[in-house]
């Protein structure tokens, strides 16, 4: 099944994080998947290069490519895991075979990849060689942010952050810039709002 237009992406909410609520689209499942063609090298090879596929559901109202190409520019971007204890990240088509895969898919499709945990169709997750991205959050993020763009950053950075082996951590202090792998969807506990690996305090 061909991929569908791009949507336009929703503006962020000017609003205080506390008079906003965390949008639920009600998106229902297709369970059928088209892979982007795209193939990215990492900006810098390092010795473990690691190689990713993304996939995304039919249900999401976007084009699998330029899904592929923003993640792609967050896992290369130097602010990112990109040269974080020689840690590379290379994009490859859907002919080639991929170290992991990255999928864009709808709250109930990736409640399903998720399991054993329970992501309550609000949340993303690693589990195994799969990240899962919930589309609801890649579009519209969650009170803790305040711009799309960012927010997206996270979520590949914390989630990609789990596949290279880190867990959760804590806010180190109030107003500190939040670390990556804190998890900022539910609560910052007192930081500030931080997409990269390399600009936490």
């Amino acid at each position: 099944m061909a991929p569908k237009a791009p949507a336009v992406t929703p503006k962020a909410s000017a609003s205080p994080t506390a008079e906003r609520t965390i949008v639920r689209s009600g998106l229902e499942p297709t369970d059928e998947w088209v892979t982007s063609r795209l193939a990215v090298p990492p900006p810098k090879k390092t010795s473990k290069v690691h190689t990713y596929h993304v996939i995304m559901e039919t249900a999401v109202d976007l084009h699998v490519d330029d899904v592929a190409r923003q993640i792609s520019s967050i896992l290369n971007d130097e602010r990112g895991w990109t040269g974080y204890h020689d840690h590379s990240f290379q994009l490859v088509g859907e002919d080639d075979t991929a170290d992991f895969t990255i999928r864009l898919a709808s709250p109930q499709t990736v409640d399903r990849l998720c399991l054993p945990l329970n992501t309550r169709s609000l949340l993303s997750c690693r589990v195994g060689d799969n990240v899962s991205l919930n589309s609801d959050r890649w579009l519209y993020m969650t009170p803790t942010y305040n711009d799309v763009a960012d927010y997206r950053s996270y979520l590949v950075n914390h989630e990609v952050g789990h596949y290279i082996g880190l867990g959760h951590v804590g806010c180190p202090a109030k107003g500190a810039k939040a670390p990556v792998m804190l998890q900022q969807s539910k609560s910052l506990a007192g930081c500030l709002p931080n997409p990269w690996p390399a600009e936490e305090d």
